[in-house]
């Protein structure tokens, strides 16, 4: 119903729909200690625009599709984008649905929003923690949390300031430190063939721009797909179907069974492409003023640049007062993983004077304040 409503919509998008994995069921069941029935998002929608001003646009379409509908409801509301989830940061806008007695769950998201969610699913699966669910490292969490809190900044048309993108970057390496230590190396390694898509799109050509009901079967130590399959367009059918891959590729094992539901394949790329890597999402954001965790302004220093200056400047280090480059690297600046290049950088810019040992140059003062 609501993929024949979005195609009158004359705005960019992404949908599919998707079934709650069954290992996802009982542990929301056990952390939330409630009953099945109780659950109202095992079935589920997702919808992807461009911007955050499109969730509204897309969700007053909805909303007037609703109104003229005999068979669907809506039972509840929630809006998770300015204030973002307590325990994780995760934004998006929820419609619960009723839809002739049964219950499912409408997300409605920009590309920013989803980004980030994308990002937070693989990095789980490389740490070997559901974040989004609240496990793992409290650091790992806040650092996602205060990603999405700059990422709806952004999107809102706010400029970050230097100091929280310094923070950023901060809580981005302490991340990556922990998240090193404690992930599975197979999962880092792997790579997808993007060539898979035409595969799929090909077993999908005889029957284009119909809801096809897909099983996709992802092997998160190696990589790649191991498995796409079209199902029974009948739900208990495809259900019975998801269920036997289930059993047979086992999450214990790193294999991640998903049963979509999706008129055009190839949008799998953007509805799930953390099983593609989230590369591609990088030059969207590279496209903005601002920096975002190390993707910095185009014209201003990057964020390792601008921590060299800090550091060097609360300790006083200016003209004739030096420091020896192996110190400042190995001592104040562990965690500046571009340390050489930026501090090759400010040596360019005239910023910092000396070769080993190094200083602030002070006819530079005010532009180094500036920066810092």
């Amino acid at each position: 119903e609501i993929q024949q409503w979005l195609q009158t919509y004359d705005k960019n998008y992404y949908v599919a729909q998707r079934l709650k994995r069954r290992p996802q069921i009982l542990r929301k069941l056990r952390r939330l200690s409630v009953r099945l029935t109780q659950l109202q998002d095992i079935g589920g929608c997702r919808i992807i625009v461009d911007t955050d001003k499109d969730v509204d646009e897309t969700l007053n379409f909805i909303n007037s599709k609703i109104k003229t509908s005999e068979i669907i409801k809506i039972l509840r509301r929630t809006d998770y984008r300015e204030l973002g989830r307590d325990d994780s940061g995760y934004r998006a806008y929820h419609l619960i649905l009723q839809i002739e007695g049964c219950t499912i769950e409408l997300q409605i998201r920009s590309k920013i929003q989803h980004y980030w969610s994308e990002s937070i699913e693989r990095t789980s699966v490389i740490y070997g923690y559901r974040l989004k669910e609240g496990e793992g490292n409290r650091e790992v969490i806040a650092y996602f949390k205060q990603f999405s809190n700059a990422l709806y900044r952004i999107e809102q048309g706010e400029s970050l300031d230097r100091d929280t993108e310094i923070q950023l970057q901060e809580l981005r390496m302490g991340a990556e430190e922990i998240i090193g230590r404690s992930s599975d190396k197979r999962a880092l390694g792997g790579h997808v063939n993007y060539d898979i898509v035409k595969t799929m799109s090909a077993k999908e050509e005889q029957s284009y721009g119909q809801l096809n009901n897909w099983i996709l079967v992802f092997d998160w130590a190696d990589g790649n797909f191991v498995l796409w399959d079209i199902v029974s367009r009948e739900a208990n059918e495809a259900v019975e179907a998801y269920s036997r891959y289930e059993r047979e590729f086992p999450e214990e094992e790193k294999y991640e069974v998903v049963l979509i539901g999706t008129s055009n394949i190839a949008t799998v790329q953007q509805t799930h492409s953390h099983y593609f890597g989230i590369e591609h999402h990088v030059e969207a954001l590279q496209q903005m003023d601002e920096s975002i965790i190390g993707l910095s302004h185009r014209n201003e220093l990057d964020v390792g640049s601008r921590r060299i200056l800090l550091t060097m400047k609360r300790r006083s280090y200016w003209g004739k007062n030096t420091i020896n480059v192996a110190t400042l690297k190995n001592h104040f600046c562990r965690n500046v993983g571009t340390f050489e290049d930026s501090l090759s950088n400010l040596r360019t810019r005239g910023l910092i004077i000396g070769s080993d040992p190094v200083s602030l140059d002070v006819k530079r003062a005010q532009d180094i304040n500036s920066y810092v």
